[in-house]
Formats: structure tokens, sequence, C-alpha cells
């Protein structure tokens, strides 16, 4: 048994093909049971259907209604929801910069569930390409489907989708098309808790137009962004910032088993903020050091992107479960790298235990107050930069080799 989870062979093409596809099922059936058992926009626990996707339609709607600062006051932005859905509406916040306003407003034209529907669906469709971008496999995508943070982003009308492919287009468009890839990174604005590692890595690889792509992006959508909302909006938004740092993050009223981060898993064992930021602020630094040496190195670059898409999660204190669907383009690189390469012990067992985390994370957290989702990204990780300095050191070695069979080659042809 050892030696099977060791080597991996317990996952065998059988299990492979049918586990995604049961996950999948069980998706399917989740939603259709949610819909119906629905009472028009509301589901059988009193919440909007598609929960925090609620929040992004009402500051849409708050736009059309003529007010795009609304969406960043707590208690303004909390009576319309019960305004849109009724009393009973428990609060979801507004933590992003008016960048997003722009699609909440688009889709606030339509009707709440048909912008629920349009929403999911063409951020999947663009996560789905994203995958089939990486390796053009039936499996792979199946695989990507059924992967345990669809169904938790889908259960929330987040936008998983939309992160996990802005970050593996983007990093897929930088050998080529540098300005798409700082396009996409510039548009990861929206959640700018992502985007500290990512100026590290290109920098760190000489990605000089990119990096220039991705700044003069940011720039031309704060420029927009006020051309459309006004200044009010960007006060609004610095005003609220206080809001999200202390309750939301602080306080952890959000749910710290929600949370995947070092921060979360200090303060859900008991510690104080100050000792949640400081470890946090430790690890936070030795992502940055960890992706800029990788980055900077000579790593496949099937590693590079996998390291870089990880650390972007580790090195923010608010990254929450629906998150994690980022982390499939990172173990799909992962995959395409190990086999053309092989496979190292563990390895396979531990991807496929990074694989089942989104399901359970939330799970053995409030449970036991292990932190499972944290602790699979800070081992697929490690794994990650062990995988490089191995291969770095298999290059080193064959070396002197190389450069005698060149010498006898040389002395062979004079």
């Amino acid at each position: 048994m050892l030696d099977s989870l060791r080597s991996g062979a317990w996952l065998t093409p059988a299990r492979l093909h049918a586990y995604p596809l049961l996950l999948i099922a069980i998706t399917l059936a989740a939603i259709a049971g949610a819909v119906a058992t629905a009472h028009g926009d509301i589901d059988i626990t009193g919440r909007p259907l598609g929960a925090d996707f609620s929040q992004v339609w009402a500051a849409g709607v708050s736009v059309l209604d003529g007010n795009p600062a609304l969406p960043f006051d707590p208690p303004q932005h909390y009576a319309l929801l019960r305004r849109l859905f009724g009393p009973a509406t428990p609060f979801y916040g507004w933590h992003y910069p008016p960048y997003f306003l722009a699609l909440a407003t688009v889709l606030a034209v339509l009707p709440y569930l048909w912008a629920l529907l349009v929403w999911q669906a063409s951020t999947l469709a663009l996560y789905g390409a994203m995958i089939w971008r990486i390796a053009p496999s039936r499996w792979l995508l199946l695989g990507a489907l059924g992967f345990p943070a669809v169904f938790v982003n889908l259960g929330h009308g987040h936008n998983g989708f939309l992160t996990a492919a802005l970050l593996g287009f983007g990093v897929l468009a930088l050998p080529k098309r540098p300005w798409l890839a700082g396009l996409c990174f510039a548009l990861l604005a929206y959640k700018p808790q992502f985007g500290l590692v990512l100026p590290v890595a290109l920098l760190a690889d000489r990605r000089f137009a990119a990096t220039a792509a991705a700044a003069l992006g940011v720039a031309a959508m704060t420029v927009a962004s006020l051309a459309a909302f006004g200044l009010p909006s960007w006060l609004a938004f610095r005003a609220s910032l206080a809001f999200t740092r202390e309750v939301v993050l602080e306080q952890g009223n959000t749910g710290w088993e929600k949370i995947q981060s070092s921060f979360a898993a200090v303060r859900a064992l008991g510690a104080g903020a100050p000792a949640a930021y400081a470890v946090q602020g430790a690890v936070t630094l030795a992502v940055v050091l960890a992706v800029a040496w990788l980055w900077h190195g000579r790593a496949d670059r099937r590693l590079k992107y996998a390291g870089l898409i990880i650390g972007s999660l580790l090195s923010t204190p608010y990254v929450l479960d629906y998150d994690l669907v980022a982390l499939a383009p990172a173990l799909a690189f992962l995959l395409v790298h190990g086999q053309q390469h092989g496979f190292r012990p563990w390895q396979k067992t531990g991807m496929a235990v990074v694989y089942i985390a989104p399901f359970l994370t939330r799970i053995i957290a409030g449970a036991t107050l292990i932190p499972f989702g944290l602790l699979a990204m800070l081992w697929l990780f490690g794994m990650v930069l062990v995988r490089a300095k191995q291969e770095w050191t298999d290059v080193e070695d064959s070396r002197p080799g190389e450069l005698q069979q060149r010498a006898e080659g040389a002395v062979g042809r004079g």
C-alpha cells in the first residue's frame, strides 16, 4: 500500500477517468437540486442563488441607478441587497476596486438569474479554454471541470474561473505575446491581492515588455474607471479598505475555515492579529524570494508557471476556497511536465491530495482547525521548488560529460 502511494500506481487510468466524471455528476446534481428547490432568486436556505454573486449584481444596479460609490458603503450596500432580494438576505460585501464595476454594470442589465447564468457560463468557458490551451486533452479538461474548486465556485457564484483564466492565459502568452500577457495580468487588478509576486517574476525573468504592458494596462483601466464612475468611487473604495481589513480579514467575519491563508490559520488557532501578520509576512517574503529564484534560474517554464500561480495564492492574507480554482492550471502544468520528464516519488499522490483539497478544506478546518488547503498549497509549492532544484542539479552534473563528448568529437574531426 505504501509503495503504491509513493509511486502513484494507485492512480490507474480507470480511476483518473472515473473520479472527475463522478465529481462532475455531483456538481450537476447539486446545481439541479438548488435550482429545483429555489423560490425565484432565493434558494432553500433563504440566500440568493449564487450567494456572493448577489453583491456583484447589486453593485451593477447601483451604477445603473447613478450611484457608483454606493457599493463601497457597507450599510447602504446591505440595504440595497435587502431591497433587491428580501429582508432576510445575508450581508455580502463589495471589496473590489472600481475596475470591477464595469463588468458588474454589464451584468446588471440582465435579470438576476440570467446574469448569474451568463457570468458563470462565460467565465467557466474561459477557464476550460485555458486548460485546453495548456494541453488539448479531453481527459485533462474533464479533470479540470471535475476539480472540486469548480463546485465551490459555482455554489458561490464567484470569480474563481476568471482569476484562473487570467493567470493561465497570462503565463501562456509570455513567450510569444508579452503584451497580451501583460494585459491579462493588468486585468487581475480587480483582485489586487493576487498581484504581489507577478512583477517579481516578470522582472526576475527579464520580461520587460510584459511588465510594461501590465503597468500601462492598469493605468489605462484606472483612467477609464475614473471617467466612467468618477473620483468619488475611488475615494469611497479607499475609505472602505478599513472595513475590509478590520471586519472581514482581522475579525474573520467571513469565517476562518473559508480563508486559506497563513494569516487565517494563525488567527483560527487563537493568536492575535499582530502574530498573524508576522507569520503571513514571513510566508509572503519567503514566497517572493522563492518565486524570484525560480524565475531567475533555468527551470522548465511549466515549473515557473506553476510556481508563480501557487505563489500568487500563498502570498496574500486574503484568499478563499473558491479562489483555489487557480490551482487547476498549476496542476495542469505540473501534470504535463511530469508526463514528459517523469514523476518523482509521492508527486502523483500529493497532486491528488491537492486536487481534492478544495472540497475538504472548509470541513477539516471547521472541525479541527487544521488548515488543510493552506498545507496542500505549501506542499505543492515546495514540490515545484524541489523539482526545479533537482533538474538544475541534473543539468550541472551532466555538463562535464557533455564537455568531454564535445572534446572527443573535436579530436575525432581533427
